[in-house]
């Protein structure tokens, strides 16, 4: 067998304190994950050093853009030692870890937020991803840090049947939302804004 000069890539289940490690390390704005629920976390490895993380936690809100806890689960934190990676990390993720996920525990979304001063959403949206609200925090009592405006990306399920989704556009694996007009917001009820769609119209929060 000829020896390979090619370095070994792996994507797999990591602990949550390389993770946090990982996002010190790199500078991640959110800072480590301090949530109570466990969650999972995953990683890109080139060779044996991770060059991306990802964390999946379920939501803080009962609600979020229309969607319950039972419904949908959080990609909480991604964040890469290069910029490119992270959109490798995102496709390892929702092809192989997020359908496994909604196989195990019954989940149809991923919900993930955009820092809009920060980010230009290109990530979600050239994966394929949904632009389904908006959002804004408040302030952080612990650090003081002012509110930011948010956009919630989503990603569904695409092995669920759309009949199940109460009305919820199906992604199925297309930029759905390059092709949608979506000019203005409504309130959802649960602290977000529902983007309204005209080709594709949905409001859960009236269900």
């Amino acid at each position: 067998m000829t020896p390979s000069f090619f370095p070994a890539v792996r994507f797999c289940q990591i602990g949550r304190d390389a993770l946090n490690d990982r996002l010190v390390a790199w500078g991640h704005k959110m800072g480590p994950v301090r949530r109570p629920t466990g969650g999972w976390s995953h990683g890109l490895f080139h060779d044996d050093q991770l060059v991306a993380v990802m964390a999946t936690d379920t939501l803080i809100r009962p609600r979020v853009a229309g969607l319950t806890r039972r419904e949908a689960i959080e990609l909480s934190r991604l964040c890469a030692a290069r910029p490119d990676l992270s959109r490798v990390a995102l496709r390892l993720w929702r092809v192989f870890v997020f359908p496994v996920l909604c196989q195990r525990h019954g989940f149809r979304w991923a919900l993930s937020y955009q820092d809009t001063h920060a980010h230009s959403g290109n990530l979600y949206r050239f994966d394929g991803w949904t632009r389904l609200a908006t959002s804004r925090s408040g302030t952080d009592s612990r650090s003081g840090r002012r509110g930011r405006s948010k956009v919630i990306w989503g990603w569904r399920n695409p092995d669920v049947e759309t009949a199940e989704m109460a009305g919820l556009p199906s992604v199925a694996g297309s930029a759905v939302s390059s092709m949608l007009h979506l000019p203005e917001a409504a309130p959802s009820g649960d602290g977000t804004s529902v983007v309204t769609r005209s080709r594709l119209e949905w409001d859960q929060a009236a269900g």
